[in-house]
This record gives structure tokens, sequence and C-alpha cells, in this order.
């Protein structure tokens, strides 16, 4: 048995919410580095699948759904029993983020999520408008929330692999583009936010893509009519028919006929009349170099873009383009052009690929800083299904990307018991990844001259931008 760290003690109940994939995965790497009452620590899932892992362990399993109307009377006294600063780790799908945040702030129990969820039927609710679907308006609720009660038990919102784990390496490839190029800088500090965009301006960044190359294979091919990933389906299917969103920035000179702004809040992005999981970008990676990518909403291309923003509004001095450019695995496009075939009906089964299905691959996941003194530099984790048998169970290279953010928000939110609520941006980049980095495989920083406008086929006319090759009008793929 290997010697890991122990980060801390938690000192009340701990309450996980959802044992899916990426419960199941962190299950382990909070037995590896906490102290805790193995007594009172429970998990809650509507479904027993996999409740044996709890049983062999002697962990409380609760076969329940957290909902709207039961949240309270069920989580109060489990977060409190026996005293001590209870912990709570959301890790599932259709439970109010906000809800059960607030609540464990009124009782003073420490609380992380890795998505801003809202509670069932949010996402396909034909009564609300494009604007009020989008993750802009998701996050908005908690920004507020954060601004009408600062301070108090920390809350970190949205820590996983993205949104969380590429918000920290943004900061590091700054830190990198800074260092190659020689540019004088002072590092700014971890609550210099301004610091921090005009970093990013002055050298000369132009926008960001979280862009993502996911190669894992399964044995046996994918068969009709069944969605595969190697990640949560339904959240997976959610977000990618919420409306294609991304961050805008301020040296965009086009957009699309069918793109709209925010009526309030940040108004950092802006967002498509169309699906996410339906819109192509071009996009970069090490392994394959360039490769389209779906334009699938995600926290991080609101909250980076406006975590970088000088000014306010929807005309502010300077903010950064940012979007999630993401090709899954292969059975999970296959899935997509299935369910889109479909009217957007999802498939009769969802399933996820765990670690014995999968035969090779990596989840190859970063960000590409994009417009600078060297062109385009990538930044992130290649994890391959090899390495993440070696390093930790109940997972494959996709999910062991998540569990480790979550472990390190959990390691953060312990040292900073009292921060209030925070996004990953707010958070100290360079403590979390030292937490995460054993688990993420290779790190790595590549620099490239790629552009969106290299190696296009020229057979056809395209309406383009050659002046500026970072222009969205060259990036989206119509």
């Amino acid at each position: 048995m290997a010697d890991y760290p122990v980060y801390g003690t938690i000192t009340g109940p701990i309450v996980m919410i959802g044992f899916g994939s990426i419960g199941r995965g962190t299950l382990p790497l909070i037995e590896r580095h906490f102290d805790y009452d193995k007594a009172r620590m429970v998990v809650i899932d509507p479904v027993d699948t996999d409740r044996k892992l709890l049983d062999e362990r002697g962990i409380r399993f609760e076969k329940l759904e957290i909902t709207r109307e039961n949240y309270r009377e069920v989580l109060t006294p489990l977060l409190t029993e026996g005293g001590g600063q209870g912990f709570c780790v959301n890790l599932s799908v259709d439970t109010s983020s906000l809800d059960i945040m607030k609540l464990c702030r009124e009782i003073g129990a420490l609380y992380i999520d890795t998505v801003v969820e809202p509670w069932a039927g949010f996402y396909f609710d034909r009564d609300k408008d494009q604007a009020g679907r989008t993750n802009h308006a998701l996050r908005q609720t908690v920004r507020d929330e954060k601004a009408a009660n600062p301070g108090g038990t920390t809350a970190v919102s949205c820590c996983g692999a993205n949104p969380g784990m590429v918000n920290w390496f943004v900061k590091q490839a700054l830190i990198d583009i800074a260092d190659a190029t020689g540019f004088s800088y002072q590092e700014p500090s971890q609550d210099d936010r301004d610091g921090w965009a005009r970093l990013m301006r002055d050298l000369g960044v132009k926008g960001v893509h979280i862009a993502e190359r996911d190669t894992q294979r399964a044995k046996t091919p994918k068969p009709l009519n069944v969605f595969w990933n190697t990640w949560s389906v339904e959240g997976f299917i959610s977000e990618g028919l919420q409306p294609a969103e991304l961050g805008w920035g301020t040296h965009e000179t086009w957009q699309p006929d069918n793109m709209r702004t925010q009526p309030g809040g940040c108004q950092s992005s802006r967002f498509l009349l169309q699906p996410g999981a339906n819109t192509r970008v071009r996009t970069w990676c090490p392994t394959p170099g360039a490769q389209y990518g779906f334009l699938v909403t995600h926290n991080e291309s609101v909250s980076i873009s406006d975590y970088f923003t000088i000014g306010a509004g929807l005309e502010p001095e300077y903010r950064p383009t940012v979007h999630y450019s993401y090709h899954p695995a292969n059975d999970a496009v296959l899935s997509l052009f299935e369910m889109f075939g479909q009217a957007g009906k999802p498939q009769d089964t969802l399933h996820i690929l765990d670690e014995n299905e999968i035969v090779d691959g990596i989840d190859e996941l970063g960000v590409l800083l994009y417009g600078h003194e060297k062109n385009a530099y990538w930044f992130g984790s290649r994890l391959s299904i090899e390495e993440t048998r070696e390093l930790a169970p109940y997972q494959n290279a996709t999910g062991l990307q998540v569990t480790s953010a979550v472990l390190a928000g959990m390691v953060w939110a312990l040292e900073n018991p009292e921060a209030g609520i925070v996004e990953t941006d707010e958070m100290d980049y360079r403590r979390c990844l030292e937490v995460q980095l054993p688990y993420l495989g290779p790190v790595e920083g590549h620099y490239t001259d790629w552009t969106p406008l290299t190696d296009r086929p020229g057979l056809f006319p395209e309406d383009i931008d050659e002046s500026d090759p970072w222009q969205f009008r060259n990036v989206l793929v119509r």
C-alpha cells in the first residue's frame, strides 16, 4: 500500500450526494487523503447498483432521491450528526446546487460540487426562454447569492475537471507564456483578479479554448440505440442540449445571426440559438493536432471570461473569448449523431464505459491560449487509461481528472473554511494543482503555430477573416 499524504481532518460527518461514476471514483481519494469518522459517512443515491463498494467498507448508504421537498429534512440531521464540521460532497444530477449550498452554509457545513446543477426539469423546460436555459443564468444565481451573503462557511462551486482544473491551468499557462516571452511581471496574488486580467491582456491573449480530445476506446463496438460515454451520460445530454454558449471577447468583430446577448448579470457570455453538442468549432490538441470539437456550454466558459474581464457589461475594456472545444470519445460522438438524428430524443439505454470496458486511449484535456506573441499554447493533462488503473480504482481517465479536482477542492476548503462561496478561479491555483498533479499523468505545455486558418481545404468559398486568424468567424464550422 502506497503512503498517501493526509491533508487534514474532517471533524464532522461526510455526506456524498450521488454515487455514479464520479462518486465511486472520489470515494478512494477521500479514504486516502483525509482523517474522518467512517461511522458518520453516508452516501445518498436513488440507484443502489454499486452499494457493494460501500457495504464492504462499512459505509452507510441511503437509497433515496434528494428533491426540492425533502432536501432540508434529509440533509440537516446527516450533516450535523455527532458534532464537528460536516462536509457535503455533491456529485449528483437533478439536485439544486444553490439550495443545498445555502443549507450547508446555514448549518456551518463545508460544501463542494462540480457544476451548478438545477432541480429536475430545468434543462428540458419548454416554457423557459433560451437565455434562461444557459449556464450564464445558472451561474448568476450563485454569484447573486455570494453578493447577497458574502463570507461565511466555504462552499466551492464548480470544482471538477472542467470547470475546475482547467481554470487553474489557465493561470499556470499565463505564467508559462510570460516566462517564455521574457515578459516582465510580478505574479498577481490569489485575490488580485484585476492583476490577473491585466496580465492576460498585456500578454496579448485573445482567447482560450478548453481543448479536449478523448481517445479512450471500448473493447466492443457500440450497439444501436445505446448512448455510450466516458462520464455521466445524463450530464452530457443535458448540457449538450443547452444553447451553445461562449465567453465573448473584445477582439471579436463579427457574430453569427443567431447569436444573442444576456439581458443581465455579468454578461461575459453570449449564446447561439442551437444546441452546443450540435455546434462544431476548430481547435488544436497535442495528439491529433487540428481537430473539430463541439461548442458545449460549460461554467468555465462564462467564469474564466468574466474573471479576466477589465471593465463590465457588454462592452468592457478587455475580455477574452472562452469556450469549450470538446471532442469526446468516438463512441460518444456516434451516440450524439444517433441522438440528434432522432430529433434529440435520448437513446433507450445510457451507459458509462468503466475502466474494465476500455482497451486503451487517453483523455487529453487542457487550455489553448491563443493570439499572443508565440501564437498559441496548450497546457494540460494527457492521462491514459493504463496510468489511471495504476493511480486509483473505480474510474477511467476522464473520471480521475474530475475526482482529483474534487479532492483538491476539498483540501482547499478545509484549509480555508471561512472563504464564503468561491469559484475555482478565486482559489489558490498553485495549492490546488499541488494536490491534484499526482493523479493527472503527464501535465505538459505545447506551443503550436496552428491557427483556425491553417490547412483549410480550399475547395469551396468560405466567409472567413484572413486579417485575424483568431476571429470566432474562423473558428466556427459553418
